[in-house]
């Protein structure tokens, strides 16, 4: 069975590579590695795969920061994640400490509190009764799965409580 669908697999020439790499790159923001995945499953060898991606960076095809910059607006506008989470997502697409420092700034700060603020309101009401401090803890666990700083949560129920 394995061995059928690695047959069925098209394996694409190295100009045939080029313009569907072009293609899937001007679709949507993709980081190196994303497409360099994609080349391999393609079935491209890895000197193919590295000289593709070079001509599609100097063709501005791909373009690491504006990725990162893409992406983490679009995660914390659309997805409403912190900034702890959209670090570790682009440091697992192996995006540069620079380029991650970029993307950080697209995030506005009064934004980013409101964000937080009514996140923790919304947990607020759907959490109810016991304790205050142990419907506190139960709020601010889920807000730091959503990747929120610890100190900025506690500092912000804090803020709502009084």
């Amino acid at each position: 069975m394995e061995d059928f669908e690695e047959k069925k697999k098209k394996k694409f020439t190295f100009a045939q590579a080029i313009l569907k790499a072009e293609a899937y790159c001007a679709y949507q923001e993709r980081c190196q590695q994303e497409v360099r995945d994609k080349l391999y499953e393609w079935g491209l060898f890895p000197d193919a795969v590295e000289s593709i991606i070079a001509k599609l960076i100097s063709d501005n095809f791909l373009n690491e920061e504006r990725f990162a910059k893409a992406y983490a607006g679009g995660k914390f506008r659309i997805k409403k994640w912190g900034r702890i989470k959209i670090k570790l997502e682009l440091k697992k697409r192996k995006i540069s400490d620079y380029c991650i420092k970029q993307a950080m700034k697209e995030i506005n700060e009064d934004a980013y509190l409101e964000t937080l603020k009514q996140l923790i309101e919304k947990k607020s009401k759907d959490i109810k009764g016991g304790k205050e401090h142990i419907r506190h803890f139960k709020i601010a666990n889920y807000i730091a799965s959503r990747g929120f700083e610890n100190d900025l949560i506690w500092e912000v129920l804090k803020e709502l409580k009084d």
